[in-house]
């Protein structure tokens, strides 16, 4: 059963509203650790047809690659921390897609809003923040906390007008409906290759003068080594296996042995440091905010 179905039977309507704290994604999309498994759920996006046909026309990622991963970055924190103008950055954003449209080699017309892949962006999002917590967290996710987390994604696709028939109504329905998307839609593309190419090698940006351009390498080589290693190990064994990834029992145990470091050790850092900073400052307005609220609650009268 879809989310459209569902609510036809509830006899409500989706309605559109922003996160407010309390909810999974106000407590976790915020934290450093979610861009570890960003790189994954980009790599599933460039294997989607319409997505990969789109990005290889009009997106800088391989151009401008550190510009768009914080331009994309700071777009996603504003998803879940924006308030109302949450709702705003998602019309932006399609709006900005509207007119993304690409034709491929074999002559297929692509749309970006197409309510597949449109739908697609966000449901890798779901399997990045339960792959990202099975990997990088101490605090496992529950059955109920992946439903939860579920059902917030699906308030997001509503704030992004997501066509109601391409949304699952539970995460129990999402699971099997992604493992068939995965097996049967996703197409090996050049997109996908050149994506894993450019986080290996992060180019310098065009602020960088040229003399300065084998420092910039040597400095961000590991960085990209790291990143690469984390976005292959957070895909899918199947769709490695299809791209000719090598993942090996030791690389398995590396990452393993790395996600519980980081899962013990970003939960006692700094808030400001745990979190990124659009997601750090509204957390901080809000507390101001609840402060604000006692007092006038105590206020004589």
């Amino acid at each position: 059963m879809t989310a459209a179905a569902l609510e036809q039977h509830r006899g409500t309507r989706p309605e559109r509203r922003p996160f407010e704290p309390g909810s999974r994604m106000w407590d976790d999309v915020g934290l450093v650790t979610f861009s570890l498994t960003a790189g994954s759920a980009f790599l599933l996006q460039t294997m989607e047809p319409s997505i990969a046909a789109v990005v290889d026309e009009h997106s800088t990622f391989r151009t401008d690659p550190l510009g768009r991963a914080v331009r994309s970055l700071a777009s996603v924190m504003m998803w879940v921390y924006g308030g109302d103008e949450a709702l705003a950055e998602a019309e932006r954003l399609r709006k900005m897609h509207a007119t993304l449209n690409s034709t491929d080699a074999q002559g297929v017309k692509h749309r970006a809003l197409s309510s597949g892949p449109w739908a697609w962006v966000l449901h890798t999002g779901v399997f990045a923040f339960t792959e990202g917590n099975k990997y990088f967290s101490s605090d496992k996710l529950t059955d109920a906390d992946k439903e939860a987390y579920y059902q917030e994604t699906v308030q997001l696709m509503r704030n992004f007008s997501v066509a109601p028939k391409e949304i699952p109504a539970t995460y129990a329905e999402w699971l099997p409906w992604f493992e068939d998307q995965v097996e049967n839609h996703l197409a090996v593309t050049n997109v996908a290759y050149d994506y894993l190419k450019v986080i290996r090698n992060i180019a310098p940006p065009s602020q960088i003068p040229a003399p300065l351009h084998p420092l910039w390498r040597a400095v961000t080589l590991p960085v990209g080594r790291l990143q690469y290693f984390f976005t292959v190990g957070t895909t899918p064994e199947s769709v490695r296996a299809r791209l000719g990834l090598d993942w090996t029992a030791k690389d398995e145990r590396a990452l393993r042995a790395l996600g519980w470091v980081i899962g013990r050790t970003v939960p006692v850092l700094p808030e400001r440091v745990r979190y990124f900073p659009i997601a750090y400052e509204a957390r901080r307005v809000e507390r101001d905010r609840a402060r604000l609220r006692k007092i006038i609650s105590l206020r004589p009268v």
